[in-house]
């Protein structure tokens, strides 16, 4: 009960998934991404270990397709998954188990994928493409984030969105971009992509400055990079 944008920045490299679901913490379960291997997302009625599984099965050549087929073969309950997957190269592929509730489906292309189960229609996914292509320009972390957001404005899950997760990562082992919203009120006037998008949107300045400190610690303090980075003071 999820909908989600993939992507893949063919000129860094960088790989990333956003997400959005009624149910608690999909950050947790669904996103996975291994530098210079692939991206994956395992959603519907979702078996977090296959993620893992398919990150293992890509690093050893697999292409997409041959990946989601020995995922399935290996899954008696593959009808009610929804996995899609974007390796190093862009190839993606997604698949769309029978069991999915309505309306579940795809749009997909070279590096990047528009997926969702137990959503308002496909016009979710158009959107959601739509918004990514006209980001273009835009650090992929902000395509992504727009795709959702259209995706939401546009419907959505029938179920609503009450977690979220954007995660992006480079060429090292570690997230370039790694935030989520585990559960919000269903009372309150914000969802999650509403919340993924203020913290992101504190966070987005900073990402130049996390990237650059491992190597250099010397680099300062993040709230005097903050203030310079967003011309704002710490009380602001």
């Amino acid at each position: 009960m999820t909908f989600t944008m993939m992507g893949r920045d063919p000129v860094s490299g960088l790989l990333g998934v956003c997400l959005t679901s009624s149910p608690y913490s999909v950050g947790a379960r669904c996103p996975f991404i291994a530098a210079n291997v692939g991206a994956v997302s395992t959603q519907a009625y979702a078996h977090p270990g296959l993620g893992p599984l398919a990150l293992e099965l890509l690093g050893l050549g697999y292409t997409s397709v041959k990946v989601l087929d020995e995922l399935a073969s290996n899954d008696e309950f593959s009808e009610y998954r929804q996995i899609g997957i974007i390796d190093r190269n862009g190839h993606s592929a997604v698949f769309t188990g029978n069991e999915n509730k309505d309306w579940s489906g795809c749009l997909q292309g070279r590096n990047w994928i528009a997926m969702g189960n137990y959503l308002k229609g496909e016009h979710i996914v158009e959107a959601m493409a739509a918004a990514y292509h006209g980001a273009d320009g835009e650090i992929l972390e902000e395509r992504l984030m727009r795709a959702i957001e259209a995706g939401r404005d546009a419907g959505g899950e029938r179920g609503g969105q009450f977690s979220s997760a954007l995660v992006v990562v480079g060429n090292d082992a570690y997230g370039r971009t790694d935030l989520r919203v585990d559960w919000v009120d269903k009372s309150g006037p914000r969802d999650a992509v509403d919340d993924l998008r203020r913290i992101f949107d504190g966070y987005k300045p900073m990402i130049p400055y996390y990237e650059e400190r491992p190597a250099n610690p010397l680099i300062g303090d993040w709230q005097s990079w903050r203030d310079e980075a967003t011309g704002k003071t710490w009380d602001d």
